[in-house]
């Protein structure tokens, strides 16, 4: 995994061979951080990472500058690199270890973006609760987006709030807004 911009752009990071995760690609990576610089300051933001994994989208906002970063992830080594991570770069990410769904149950924060990327194996039901909650616990800041990465065999452009989808390789990235 490398960071593709920012304070430590070209930066490769290795994640042990062992965590539970599947990581964004560099080439979808770098599309995604162009649409959004398309629409935002990275100084201004706060970002929630859902299902973090190796932490490749919390690391590429904390380079670029994001006011505020939480990754949240139900795997105590994934959360554990992460962290790691993040102090050796310096960088602003808070950590927590938690079910992505327990912690939207009894999250009070707002946020101005929020990346979820749940197994590919997720079904669209689960997609929707994760929607669901989002949005009725108003979890998103004026003009906030959440992104969901998905496999491109799953469409959920029928969901409230979906705004619209960009396919990369064999995965989508889809944008739904206040």
């Amino acid at each position: 995994m490398r960071i593709i911009s920012g304070k430590h752009k070209g930066k490769r990071v290795t994640a042990p061979k062992k965590l539970p995760a599947r990581p964004t690609t560099d080439f979808a990576k770098e599309a995604l951080f162009n649409i959004i610089n398309n629409d935002y300051y990275f100084e201004d933001l706060s970002v929630l990472d859902l299902f973090s994994g190796i932490g490749s989208i919390s690391l590429e906002f904390a380079s670029r500058g994001a006011k505020e970063v939480i990754s949240v992830d139900s795997h105590y080594n994934s959360v554990q690199f992460i962290q790691k991570t993040s102090d050796e770069l310096e960088l602003n990410i808070r950590t927590l270890k938690s079910d992505v769904f327990k912690f939207l149950e009894k999250n009070q924060l707002t946020f101005d973006i929020i990346f979820a990327d749940p197994p590919y194996d997720f079904s669209k039901e689960q997609l929707t609760v994760i929607l669901s909650a989002v949005f009725e616990n108003e979890m998103l800041n004026t003009d906030g987006t959440i992104i969901i990465e998905h496999s491109k065999h799953t469409d959920i452009s029928d969901l409230p709030n979906f705004s619209y989808s960009k396919r990369y390789g064999s995965s989508m990235f889809s944008f739904f807004n206040n």
